[in-house]
């Protein structure tokens, strides 16, 4: 979809809908798909927010305040410590304290395993770097019950908690539930131009709003950003259950292909990691020559993996890959692999 046909349904849309632009936040409109956001969450309150990287910053400020603490842990990969460029650290002076395996999710071990206090402690559901994966259910209720014991607040890094239904079979809210506060994306998932949400309790919410006007994120007006996701929100959670059983027979097909690993090795949610057994030019030449030939386009980015001469792409399994048979990724990826080995 160009930029022109997606404005023109969102004005479509709006003008259905009889939106009108909310002021510095304050509106019927964006206060309504506020509290439907929180409703789903199973939350009291939530604020709409530009970015997920501001939306993050000020949950673990106002947790480093209400407990007088400046550290937070968080796991590994989180995206506050790998691809934030240390905010917290150089606009606001907290420490983040690595928590856990950075192959694998947090445990409960991991947490109680932290000498020192935190003011909160950041879980990400699921974990991207480590290919979407999840803590098992079990896992995950006695995470919720050791920082409950502690009593340090959970705050969820839900950038795509949305994916997360379909494979714990468990309605967001009850994933939510033990977490005090929970950062979702609008346009991972969602399909929305940009932004996030964060939900919490109402003097949490409250506390974010004084701080979203302090970080410069108040701005005049969020209407275009809201509507773009409101408008698709019901169809887009509606389809992924589709999208994550397509992932899960996807991948089977994929091991089959020689020289290809996924993790994890059964997917938890619409997305994993594909690892290649070759060089990296080799096989972006490998996917160019595919995409002319074929008329499909493979993966985006790759990267060396940990293990000499693998690489690795993040796929995502959305809607556009309903259509498309199993038999037909395969013979691409076959192709892929044979071209590479040339």
């Amino acid at each position: 979809m160009t930029p022109a046909e997606q404005f023109q349904e969102m004005a479509d849309w709006a003008r259905e809908n009889e939106v009108a632009h909310d002021s510095y936040g304050v509106g019927d409109f964006i206060a309504g798909f506020e509290s439907k956001i929180a409703q789903l969450l199973g939350k009291p309150a939530a604020i709409f927010i530009p970015t997920g990287v501001m939306a993050q910053l000020i949950a673990v400020i106002i947790w480093s305040e209400r407990n007088r603490l400046p550290r937070f842990g968080a796991h590994a990969t989180s995206h506050l410590l790998i691809h934030e460029q240390q905010t917290f650290q150089a606009l606001v002076k907290m420490h983040g304290v690595v928590v856990g395996h950075k192959l694998r999710p947090i445990l409960a071990s991991d947490f109680t395993a932290i000498a020192e206090p935190l003011s909160c402690l950041v879980v990400e559901l699921p974990a991207r770097e480590i290919g979407g994966q999840l803590p098992e259910w079990d896992e995950l209720e006695a995470l919720k019950a050791a920082a409950a014991e502690a009593g340090t607040p959970l705050h969820m890094d839900g950038a795509r908690l949305w994916e997360s239904r379909a494979y714990y079979q468990r309605t967001w809210a009850e994933i939510a539930e033990g977490f005090s506060s929970v950062y979702v994306s609008v346009y991972k998932g969602l399909g929305g131009i940009s932004g996030s949400l964060l939900a919490g309790d109402e003097d949490f919410i409250r506390q974010a709003r004084v701080w979203l006007r302090r970080l410069g994120g108040n701005v005049v007006t969020q209407s275009p950003a809201v509507v773009s996701t409101a408008m698709r929100l019901e169809k887009r959670l509606a389809i992924l259950e589709s999208c994550y059983q397509r992932t899960l027979s996807l991948a089977a097909s994929l091991e089959a292909v020689p020289g290809i690993r996924i993790l994890p090795r059964r997917p938890q949610v619409n997305m994993l990691h594909v690892y290649f057994d070759a060089d990296k030019e080799t096989l972006l030449s490998a996917r160019d020559e595919i995409a002319r030939q074929e008329g499909y386009w493979l993966f985006n980015a790759l990267e060396e993996a940990e293990v000499p001469g693998w690489c690795k792409t993040e796929w995502y399994v959305g809607d556009n890959m309903l259509p498309i048979g199993n038999e037909t990724v395969l013979n691409l990826f076959h192709q892929l692999m044979a071209k590479a080995s040339r």
